[in-house]
């Protein structure tokens, strides 16, 4: 590990300086722990999807992204957004579907990357911290194996933000821990599918 980290700095280092940083200029790397959730459920690919996406509010910016220039219409804004909530309390920023992506290699699976979050709790965590904007959204993947298994994955929120020693932030992603777990263990449920 420790050869791995010194080529990477001496790699990005003299890149960094070859842009215009300078060498007063300071460049840190910091290795962090992260819990990675891994569920396989006892259901099918489209059930899950469909009770996830059916779950889970459309995130649109363009709705109320003139609303947050005007200090004056702030409130407005955040009634706007409240609105895309879906029942888990998240929307869709948005479907990346890897699977069908991989038609170019004449060897598509069933596997889709959602980005999933909620501006509102966002900025419940940015206003005390905005380095969590790096995690906020989130990611999940869901995707079945070669065995045609069903398998979520994604990494726990608490351990993505909880790098930044921030009582704030870190009561905020454990609050995104059990939601989001809430959110996957719902759309395992056959009780969420809609025939």
């Amino acid at each position: 590990m420790r050869l791995a980290l010194t080529f990477v700095v001496s790699t990005l280092l003299p890149c960094l300086w070859a842009f215009g940083a300078s060498a007063a200029e300071t460049f840190t790397m910091t290795t962090i722990s992260i819990t990675h959730v891994k569920y396989s459920p006892a259901v099918g690919f489209e059930d899950f999807t469909a009770n996830f996406e059916r779950q889970c509010g459309v995130h649109d910016v363009s709705a109320y992204q003139n609303l947050l220039a005007d200090p004056a219409k702030t409130a407005t804004a955040e009634q706007v957004i409240g609105k895309q909530e879906g029942p888990s309390g998240f929307m869709i920023f948005a479907i990346y579907d890897h699977g069908s992506l991989l038609n170019i290699k004449k060897a598509p699976r069933k596997a889709r990357q959602y980005v999933v979050g909620n501006p509102l709790i966002a900025a419940r965590m940015t206003e005390h911290d905005i380095r969590a904007a790096l995690y906020a959204p989130l990611r999940v993947l869901v995707y079945e194996d070669a065995g045609s298994q069903l398998t979520i994955e994604y990494d726990l929120p608490s351990t993505l933000f909880g790098q930044f020693h921030n009582v704030q932030v870190d009561e905020v992603a454990r609050e995104l821990d059990v939601k989001l777990a809430k959110l996957v263990q719902n759309s395992s449920s056959p009780q969420h599918h809609k025939p």
